[in-house]
């Protein structure tokens, strides 16, 4: 019993003093050796000296902080994500405002808090800051830097020459279809316009008039003796005899690329710009406001192609800065002297002849100042087929449809 009870003891003290030199050296547990030997503190020096890669492997990148926000709201109490109980918002519940309403919401300053983001965008960043703050927005958004023609974030001055970043030639090679993808993005909704009613989504819809305008800068549709727009509104587009109306609906997320290209062979006679709402045009919110688009500012260009009437509108969203289209230098979107409601018209045949502005299939078109949505509305024969499926991801010069 005295020999077994020794053996105890003797291999109790051996696991103690390796486990002391298992905290002290990552060598300890191999060597047997005791923290304070000679040998011991020999080795560490010297593993010190060569580096800290051979005391504690290099895992900084698993310790980092994960900003997930789902996991984030789950930690807090439930009765604290109700939006009734937080105190700012009580001054709505009184008015009679939920503060999930739509009312609330489409009364929300975006446009002032678009601007003052346009504004930041535009803040040139000292050259220490552009690579580590630039980062995140690459992190966080998953945007691919490979294609991007600089892929060195210290070149970019500010975020606002990220978002609008030039991509390699080769990356986005034209489809020999008519009708390619103007923008990188998702597609949301396509299909066939019928009696003037577009979809915006499923089960909602939109009037194409509201969203065009009056067709007064037509001459074929203005009455001069009665100062009006005549016909309705499809015999105002000037459609020909078995075409058929057709849209297509883009959804550019913030990490997407933030140009866009002419989708086809085209001329523009005309640009309308409507100041109005910013607000987001994310798929969820489509879904949830009726009439986004013909709320939110945007500018809508139109004109003619192969097979008749042709438009690409511009939409803006939350956090839109501006909206430039290249050949239009006196467009100016998002400007506080800009009242919602109006619109403000450029003929682009009165100033660049009959014509107009021709565009080839792929030319640079315009830009936004983040993500937004690209609206086609266009004539086509009736055998015009899409060759897509709703929800999945586009890039500049894939295939729309082909007459």
């Amino acid at each position: 019993m005295t020999e077994s009870k020794r053996a105890n003891e003797k291999e109790a003290a051996h696991e103690t003093d390796a486990g002391e030199v298992g905290m002290g050296s990552p060598m300890g547990e191999k060597t047997g050796l005791s923290i304070s030997s000679p040998l011991c503190q020999k080795m560490r020096k010297t593993a010190k000296a060569s580096g800290p890669g051979l005391l504690r492997p290099k895992r900084w990148l698993a310790s980092m902080p994960r900003f997930s926000l789902k996991k984030r709201l789950s930690q807090l109490p439930r009765h604290a994500l109700r939006l009734k109980s937080w105190q700012v918002l009580k001054p709505l519940a009184f008015a009679g405002l939920r503060p999930t309403s739509k009312a609330v919401y489409s009364r929300a300053p975006t446009r002032l808090f678009s601007r003052l983001w346009g504004l930041l965008n535009t803040v040139n960043l000292p050259l220490w800051l552009r690579r580590p703050l630039l980062a995140v927005y690459v992190w966080a958004f998953s945007v691919n830097m490979q294609e991007a023609a600089v892929e060195d974030l210290e070149k970019y001055r500010n975020l606002g020459e990220l978002f609008r970043r030039h991509l390699k030639p080769s990356v986005r090679p034209m489809d020999s279809h008519s009708l390619v993808s103007p923008a990188d993005g998702k597609i949301l909704h396509f299909g066939r316009v019928q009696h003037c009613q577009v979809e915006q989504v499923k089960g909602l819809t939109y009037p194409l008039e509201t969203f065009f305008g009056p067709q007064d800068w037509r001459a074929s549709c203005y009455d001069e003796i009665e100062g009006d727009v005549k016909g309705s509104f499809q015999e105002q587009l000037g459609l020909q005899k078995g075409n058929r109306l057709y849209h297509c609906v883009i959804y550019l997320a913030p990490g997407d690329y933030h140009r866009f290209h002419s989708p086809t062979d085209w001329c523009i006679h005309h640009r309308r710009h409507f100041p109005g709402s910013l607000m987001s045009v994310n798929p969820g919110v489509a879904h949830w406001i009726k009439g986004l688009f013909c709320q939110n500012e945007r500018v809508v260009l139109s004109g003619e192609w192969q097979h008749g009437f042709f438009s690409l509108t511009a939409v803006g969203a939350t956090n839109v800065g501006s909206i430039k289209i290249h050949c239009d230098q006196e467009l100016r979107t998002n400007c506080s002297r800009h009242v919602k409601g109006r619109y403000h018209d450029a003929s682009y045949t009165e100033l660049y002849g009959p014509l107009g502005v021709f565009m080839a299939k792929g030319a640079d078109l315009g830009e936004f100042n983040l993500g937004s949505t690209i609206v086609l509305i266009f004539e086509a024969p009736r055998r015009f087929d899409f060759g897509l499926l709703a929800g999945r991801k586009i890039r500049v010069g894939e295939a729309l449809g082909n007459p």
